[in-house]
């Protein structure tokens, strides 16, 4: 039986535009309705960092402070079971997640950027997500098609850090190996340190990268092999893995002294969408680039229920005038299966669909 996660409160704390503010959500759909500039965006990207621990736009985490502001909090009662009644969230039992955020410094003294707390407890960071999952959808996502690998293996990330602790510790290891070794690799260049030195950061980097490699292909393989109809056409993804092994390691030996970068392994990994025989980006309208995210994203929304046994909440930012009425109306479809959380500036684009538990916050 899959367990349906929602979230019930939120408080923010000098968080983006918001100084002080409450807001509580329907345990079905909740619908935030207000012009552009009002903050809506703010509200989903709290609840995706309190989801994923990280934000979906800010380049920089203290872009999320407000301004002139030392200390942010987001601050979220979630529960789990299922949330169509007030009597059943009553029910449910309930855990608080909060993230503190700083610019490094509070009151002259150094302290941490970022502090991850469940029910006032202090955790580490992948310890602390996946308490509460999310799949986040906007029309800036369409950059997945279009944008750099950089920001394909981030996805995956975000995605991969909600359904498994150990992904979270590999990834962490192996960041860190790969700017070790990259140092060592500089030492060998310009100081002709031994190359015996790398065997440890080797055969480090080979069994982090082998978890990494296999979970993000999994996550690959289910997206290919899962049917949804999101149109009558298949679109698939192609996984350009970059394997690390001995054999590898070896063969770029002189490019990664000369380059004092480690020039293999899943750091380097991309990803294409496919529409039959054609690459997206390249050959790809850009309605069809449209629809091939939408089905990622429901593909995602399956993927984390189906590894979990929880099901995510789904989290709309303002996509419906992006899309045409048969796949707005595939989107409708899909809103009742779990908590959503819907931006708009234009209730009207949702029509008169009934939509399970229905909450308006208007923001003016």
């Amino acid at each position: 039986m899959t367990i349906i996660m929602f979230i019930q409160k939120l408080r923010l704390q000098n968080f983006r535009n918001y100084s002080k503010k409450e807001f509580e959500f329907s345990g079905g759909t909740t619908l935030i309705v207000g012009k552009n500039t009002v903050g809506k965006t703010n509200i989903l990207e709290a609840v995706y960092l309190l989801a994923t621990g990280k934000s979906f736009r800010a380049g920089l985490e203290s872009e999320m402070i407000a301004y002139e502001s030392e200390i942010a909090r987001v601050k979220g009662r979630i529960s789990d079971g299922e949330p169509a009644t007030q009597k059943a969230q009553s029910r449910a039992e309930s855990t608080d997640l909060e993230i503190i955020l700083t610019r490094g410094e509070v009151a002259g003294e150094k302290v941490a950027r970022k502090k991850f707390l469940v029910n006032g407890i202090a955790k580490r960071m992948f310890d602390f997500v996946g308490n509460l999952k999310a799949v986040y959808f906007r029309p800036e996502d369409l950059e997945l098609v279009t944008n750099s690998p950089s920001l394909r293996r981030k996805y995956l990330d975000q995605v991969l850090f909600q359904v498994d602790k150990e992904y979270g510790r590999n990834s962490l290891s192996y960041e860190k190996a790969v700017r070790q070794r990259n140092k060592l690799l500089e030492n060998i260049r310009e100081n002709g340190v031994p190359r015996s030195q790398l065997l440890f950061w080797n055969q480090l980097l080979i069994r982090n990268g082998e978890y990494i490699t296999n979970l993000r292909e999994e996550y690959i393989n289910f997206v290919n092999n899962f049917e949804y109809p999101v149109s009558n056409i298949k679109y698939l993804l192609e996984y350009n893995k970059n394997i690390i092994s001995p054999a590898r390691l070896e063969e770029y030996a002189e490019e990664e002294i000369a380059a004092a970068a480690t020039l293999v392994g899943p750091h380097r990994d991309d990803f294409t969408f496919r529409l039959k025989d054609r690459d997206l980006n390249a050959f790809g309208s850009r309605g069809e680039q449209r629809m091939g995210v939408l089905w990622l994203k429901l593909c995602e929304l399956e993927f984390i229920a189906q590894k979990t046994g929880q099901r995510p909440m789904l989290l709309l930012d303002d996509i419906f005038s992006e899309l045409d009425e048969e796949h707005r109306n595939l989107v409708l479809e899909i809103i009742p299966n779990q908590q959503t959380i819907i931006n708009t500036t234009d209730f009207g684009l949702i029509g008169d669909r009934d939509l399970k538990g229905l909450e308006v916050i208007k923001l003016e």
